[in-house]
């Protein structure tokens, strides 16, 4: 499977945190929105997958492709969404799909116009909703790299070695994680407790 990141910079430790505070921040709205029906299962996993293509997480992809083939989607469909090609993806969906590889490409940082769109679109709670999805699957790349990486270097074969990585930023990553998810959690709940407004 031909990765889109190759020569795409790894994330750095401060990327991190401000991801694990925008997963924090926003995942629990991924979920209030699945059970309001907002936002399927099915469209939650091409949102994961577009991001995962472009962030190039080996561990998230094998972790993403069981779920989705465990949902029922054809597995020509997720082969193609894994190497960005959208042409599977239901018209109603586009939008999401093309904004989730967008909020990827930018590191996080989408432009607002795009952003815009999706609310337009769908309605602000499902576009905060499809948020949470997308930075869950931030976080789970910015973990999945490195862990998938420092893995296989431990001899687990069926996950992939990132040719981007090396074993000093994979103990860097691991370890602040311990430290910047409880500080994200807190910060999140802060944010939440102050009735602070989402943004992408």
């Amino acid at each position: 499977m031909k990765l889109k990141a190759q020569g795409r910079k790894l994330f750095s430790l401060a990327e991190s945190y401000r991801i694990y505070f925008g997963a924090m921040r926003t995942v629990p709205y991924m979920a209030r929105g699945e059970k309001r029906g907002l936002l399927t299962p099915a469209l939650r996993e091409r949102l994961m997958m577009a991001v995962t293509q472009v962030n190039g997480c080996a561990m998230c992809s094998w972790y993403h492709t069981r779920l989705a083939l465990g949902m029922g989607m054809e597995s020509e469909e997720i082969r193609r969404l894994l190497r960005g090609e959208y042409q599977d993806v239901p018209e109603q969906e586009i939008t999401a799909v093309l904004f989730a590889q967008h909020y990827a490409d930018t590191r996080g940082k989408p432009d607002m116009a795009a952003w815009d769109r999706l609310s337009e679109t769908y309605g602000k709670d499902a576009a905060i909703a499809m948020l949470g999805a997308i930075r869950g699957i931030m976080m789970g790349n910015a973990i999945g790299i490195p862990s998938g990486s420092l893995l296989h270097r431990l001899g687990v074969k069926r996950l992939k070695a990132d040719s981007r990585s090396t074993l000093l930023y994979e103990l860097a990553m691991l370890l602040s994680a311990v430290v910047f998810l409880p500080a994200a959690a807190l910060h999140a709940a802060a944010a939440q407790a102050l009735r602070l407004p989402i943004e992408p």
